[in-house]
């Protein structure tokens, strides 16, 4: 027991499990926001074709670092990402709208192009795919201060946003020709919620990797829903989900060494699991008694 107390000890001193823990805390907060609108949306995959597409931005940001010579090459690769993934976004979006092209073609060309992309480019900055695993299933050893703060400013803006406009947001999720009735700006608002997207992917990018990145959107909502009653409450609890997957995997990682994006998606998955489970007991512990007190009534 001391023994374990002094390793949490030393972990909480640890510059770089700070740096990591407070990256996870604000990617593990900021991405069931978003993700809880793409559920309701039934987009349940767009943070995955995002997250393919930011590859080529990575590697755009490694030919860009190359060619001005910065040290490390990797310096842009994060705006890099952002740029690209926002492009993206809204290339779906409109696609989407257009509707001569449906959202799961739309989403297929961003899986394999992005890919495609991303292995063209690092090879002509002059480096080799594996040096995009970092990016594809996260490095959070390497989130400097820097990342930090951009992090912090990516995530600070989709809590904001994703909160404080949520009403208008659920409207156009939930039914858009509702929220277009009411006078709400039904294009804006969808294309807002593609812009969320691709902050929430470059965000945990560094975390989970842009392979995983989906699954930290959606798995907390898939949790919340089994408990939750209504929207708000599903997002509430969603993020503070999120919000403890992410410290509780990254936190294990300290311990047993393990890929911290895998470890806090397999989480997630065996969380889901449980909570589903208990959810089903509960259920039919309800039926069964919900039946007995029937055949008593008709019994009297």
């Amino acid at each position: 027991m001391t023994d374990l107390i002094n390793a949490i000890v030393s972990m909480a001193h640890s510059p770089l499990m700070q740096r990591s823990l407070l990256a996870a805390l604000l990617v593990g907060m900021a991405a069931p926001v978003v993700g809880t609108y793409l559920v309701h949306r039934r987009l349940a995959m767009l943070g995955d074709g995002i997250g393919h597409v930011s590859l080529t931005g990575v590697a755009l940001g490694w030919l860009a670092g190359s060619v001005a010579n910065i040290t490390p090459k990797d310096a842009w690769a994060l705006p890099g990402a952002l740029l690209i993934s926002l492009l993206g976004a809204l290339a779906i979006e409109l696609v989407r709208q257009s509707g001569r092209t449906s959202a799961d073609v739309a989403l297929a060309l961003l899986f394999y192009g992005g890919i495609a992309g991303g292995v063209l480019l690092i090879g002509i900055a002059g480096g080799t795919s594996a040096q995009l695993n970092s990016y594809l299933f996260g490095s959070i050893a390497t989130v400097s201060w820097n990342d930090i703060w951009l992090i912090a400013i990516l995530a600070l803006t989709i809590l904001i946003i994703g909160v404080g406009i949520a009403p208008a947001l659920f409207s156009v999720t939930h039914d858009e020709e509702f929220a277009r009735s009411t006078g709400l700006p039904v294009k804006t608002l969808s294309i807002l919620i593609a812009i969320l997207s691709a902050l929430t992917v470059a965000v945990a990018m560094r975390v989970v990797g842009s392979l995983l990145v989906s699954a930290l959107m959606i798995i907390p909502v898939a949790i919340a829903q089994l408990g939750a009653k209504s929207f708000t409450s599903t997002m509430r609890l969603a993020t503070g989900i999120g919000a403890f997957l992410c410290l509780s995997g990254l936190s294990l990682t300290y311990f047993i060494d393990l890929s911290p994006g895998a470890t806090i998606v397999v989480l997630a998955i065996g969380f889901y699991a449980l909570i589903f489970l208990i959810r089903h007991l509960i259920d039919s512990r309800r039926r069964h008694t919900r039946m007995q007190n029937l055949r008593e009534n008709a019994a009297h």
